[in-house]
């Protein structure tokens, strides 16, 4: 993850900028997978690495001065040729796959670059096991990357492909910050790994030098940590120089790196640059515990995909630049027509803040003017800012002031961080400083790093030199007092709201005061309406509790009926006041006052009639009206037993009044009461008092009926114009879905990345808590060994191998799987796994669900 420290004398004051000044370009070796010749341009060998005479068939003291032609085939010679013509600019390299070098030779992978007058030339030999159609595999990966959601999709996309086509146990997305400091914030490893998600890396793991190798070179393979360098013949040429290895594909690793990787357990990386703008932005890091062959191609496809992920992640940031600055102009425009459209001075900048917190992202702003002072969201307090201007006017000069440590720039500021870490000021007058200013909070009170960051200067197994950290244990280290650093963006759009505000300021006159005068005028009236409606709730309050004291035998009885009543008004203004005191729904108000009554047997309720919006006026009183009857019913009538039911049915008549029929049955027999009580008054009286409305009640032997009239004026007919289908009595029944799910872990074998993808994405919709993936029987054994699954899905044909081996394994564990097959039979199957559970490609989630749930219960 971390590339090329290496190695230092141990001088007076060795810090860490001895790891910025070593030429780790210039270290002479490569790497024992494949060999390095530098020939001039008459293609005479000047330089050779010491195997390089292994892989051309001669010694290699004797290719030194010979003739590369002399060494190569013709038609070797006439590609390589070829593809030196296509080498354009001073970091290009380009590559030869399958190129015999010799007459019924084996196939190399070549590399070819310059190197000051020199061609340099590495070769590794072909993988001839490795079957991957570079061009389908990462235009299936790319399509998968565009289909991506958002940027954190985008990441985790990356870095889940680049795993799935390397190989490599651990791969990450490794993001620099402006400090040169780096977080993890993507990851796909595997299961039995710890992860090192969210995990800060300091700016020294990787040294100036090779960010700068890093920009040149898109890739950096290290396949085997343990094995030895070979030298590059000879160390120094005529002129004393080293050749110069930047561009090298096999250049080696130095001593230091080696033991920083040894030190995470790691014996095999590699790194795709992500670049922005042609800086490095960030890294895809790839670790393996063991050692591990990438072939030139894969390593090829995945430097391509790198190239695209970085145009694409650019191309997304510059997608949200646009959108910030589009939603800020937009700002800009609303302000500056409400701005316009005001008389001179009518209004203070103060109602506009929350506006202006829009056009530059912040968590709190603040305006200081000699009008009076105002702060929203996350500020200092009045006492606070106070001081911060005192420090802007011997700071700023008048000009546009941002920092991220204010705490540093303004020590005060240190004691309320939490508020304001960075602030950016915009100066409104020369004297006195009016200021408009955007507040930060602190970003993060800690930073959890990958180990302590400070490294040691100790005696190493490399010698005196600043030693590589050997605990990555998660070591947090406290930061105060910064915020998000504001970015030019944020500048431009302050200097250009500058203008704007100046323009405002100077229209700010004694009109200011009207306005705040006709303003209070308002407030008064508000408070008078007020008054008044508070009057009246209590005055209806007062009237429920004198009324209802004389219709109850004991207190929790008068309790009981008075809670009821001033319950049912409470709903009816929840509803009115959740509307904005808008019109409401009638049925609404009829089922919030049976919830209490029905204990969910919703057949007992039965609703019909076209949608209607009750006045806000009408809405209370109705609602007294339908607790009445609710109460009444649940005491004495159809809703006392578990046999009766309530019908409650509504329409417009020919006036646009409402009339509203109550009818009970199933009840017991209704007789009509000896003597009027309080609740009956209200339901006979309330309409016709209130709303000039009518009401009707019937006590019949079947059941009680009413009939309620509502005037026009009291109701709207609501949205959709039809009748409002009657309650159903029948319970809704559960969707007969398969229930079955996952719960623990999965391996999935499967050669081909892109149906590993879709499996793993279907096995995790399931419920899998992890699905280990792997592509060949070798790797699903390690996992098998390493952590046993649930159950398993098995690929059978590997391309040169099947899954069958992994099924025996399986067995013997007790572990049960099903197999995969694109060729719909099984006849081909060994007699031990002819009764094996097979779902054919391509299968659907509904196929694998059913098979995984017979295999595990054992059907």
């Amino acid at each position: 993850m971390h590339d090329d420290l290496g190695e230092l004398a141990l001088p007076a004051g060795v810090d860490l900028t001895n790891c910025d000044r070593e030429p780790i370009h210039l270290l002479g070796t490569i790497q024992p997978i494949g060999f390095l010749v530098a020939v001039s341009t008459d293609w005479i060998v000047r330089r050779a690495s010491a195997n390089a005479g292994e892989h051309l068939s001669r010694s290699t003291e004797t290719l030194l001065g010979e003739s590369l032609t002399a060494l190569l085939s013709r038609e070797a010679m006439h590609q390589i040729g070829g593809r030196l013509h296509l080498l354009r600019g001073a970091n290009a390299v380009e590559r030869l796959f399958g190129v015999a070098l010799c007459e019924g030779g084996i196939p190399y992978d070549l590399a070819i670059h310059l190197s000051d007058d020199l061609i340099v030339l590495e070769g590794e030999p072909s993988d001839l096991e490795d079957a991957l159609e570079a061009g389908n595999t990462v235009r299936g990966m790319l399509s998968r990357l565009h289909q991506a959601e958002g940027f954190e999709g985008i990441c985790r996309e990356a870095v889940r492909q680049i795993r799935g086509l390397t190989g490599f146990n651990r791969v990450m997305l490794y993001r620099f910050d402006h400090g040169g400091a780096g977080e993890v914030i993507a990851e796909s490893a595997a299961s039995f790994l710890p992860s090192f998600m969210g995990l800060h890396f300091p700016a020294s793991d990787i040294p100036r030098q090779a960010r700068k190798l890093y920009e040149r070179t898109w890739l950096r393979l290290i396949g085997d940590t343990e094995a030895p360098p070979v030298p590059v013949l000879p160390l120094l040429d005529a002129r004393r120089q080293p050749l110069d290895l930047s561009l090298s594909v096999l250049r080696s690793v130095s001593p230091i790196h080696i033991e920083y990787l040894r030190n995470m357990g790691v014996q095999a990386s590699m790194s795709v640059s992500v670049l922005r703008k042609g800086r490095l932005w960030g890294l895809i890091a790839c670790h393996h515990n063991e050692p591990l062959r990438v072939s030139f191609e894969r390593r090829t496809a995945a430097e391509l995909f790198g190239q695209v992920f970085s145009l694409v992640l650019e191309s997304r940031e510059r997608e949200a630049d646009q959108a910030r600055e589009a939603e800020a102009n937009r700002v800009h425009q609303q302000l500056m027509a409400a701005l316009g459209a005001m008389r001179p001075g009518s209004q203070s900048l103060t109602e506009f803040l929350e506006l202006l917190s829009e056009v530059i992202p912040c968590d709190g702003i603040g305006l200081w003017s000699k009008r009076g002072t105002a702060m929203r969201g996350h500020a200092p307090t009045i006492e606070e800012f106070s001081g911060l201007v005192r420090f802007l006017n011997r700071t700023a000069s008048g000009t546009i002031y941002a920092t991220h440590r204010l705490g540093e720039m303004y020590p005060p500021a240190s004691e309320f961080a939490e508020r304001t870490a960075g602030l950016l000021a915009i100066p409104l007058s020369r004297t006195p400083r009016d200021y408009l200013v955007f507040f930060r909070r602190a970003v993060t009170h800690s930073v959890t790093w990958a180990g302590d960051p400070h490294k040691p200067v100790a005696l190493g197994p490399n010698g005196a030199r600043l030693t590589p950290r050997k605990s990555f244990a998660a070591w947090q280290e406290t930061v105060e007092g910064q915020s998000r650093p504001w970015a030019e963006s944020d500048l431009l759009m302050a200097e250009r709201l500058r203008v704007t505000l100046l323009e405002v300021v100077l229209q700010l006159t004694d009109l200011a005061e009207r306005e705040r005068q006709a303003a209070q005028e308002r407030q008064e009236i508000l408070i008078a309406e007020l008054n008044h409606r508070v009057r009246n709730i209590l005055g209806l309050i007062r009237g429920l509790v004198t009324q209802s004291r004389g219709h109850a035998a004991t207190v929790d009885e008068f309790a009981e009926m008075v809670g009821g009543r001033i319950q049912a008004l409470a709903r009816a203004h929840d509803q009115i006041t959740t509307d904005r005191w808008r019109p409401a729904p009638l049925d609404e108000l009829i089922r919030a006052e049976a919830e209490a009554y029905l204990n969910g047997q919703t057949d007992r309720l039965r609703l019909s009639g076209p949608p209607v919006l009750l006045e806000p006026g009408a809405y209370t009183t109705l609602a007294l009206v339908i607790h009445e009857m609710m109460t009444n019913a649940a005491k004495y009538g159809a809703l006392c037993d578990r046999s009766g039911r309530v019908s409650v049915r509504w329409d417009f008549t020919g006036n646009a009044d409402l009339e509203i029929h109550w009818i009970e049955e199933g009840g017991p027999p209704v007789k009509p009461p000896m003597r009027q009580g309080f609740g009956t008054t209200i339901v006979e009286r309330a309409l016709p008092h209130d709303l000039k409305g009518e009401a009707e009640l019937h006590y019949k032997l079947s059941g009680m009926e009413a009939r309620f009239l509502l005037p026009a004026d009291c109701v709207h007919r609501g949205e959709g114009g039809g009748r409002m289908p009657e309650l159903s009595s029948a319970r809704p029944e559960a969707p007969q879905e398969d229930i079955f799910a996952l719960s623990g872990r999965v391996l999935l074998v499967e050669d081909n990345l892109l149906i590993a993808m879709d499996a793993e994405d279907q096995l995790r919709r399931m419920g899998a808590t992890e699905v280990d993936v792997a592509s060949s029987v070798q790797a699903a054994l390690r996992l098998l060994e390493h952590a046993p699954p649930q159950i398993a899905l098995l690929d059978v044909n590997l391309g040169r191998e099947s899954s069958f081996p992994v099924a025996d394994a399986l067995t013997a564990r007790g572990i049960p799987f099903i197999f995969a097959t694109g060729y719909g039979e099984t006849n081909a199957f060994p007699d031990r796994f002819r009764s094996a559970e097979v779902v054919g490609k391509p299968y659907t989630a509904t196929e694998v669900r059913q098979a995984l749930q017979r295999r595990l219960s054992g059907r």
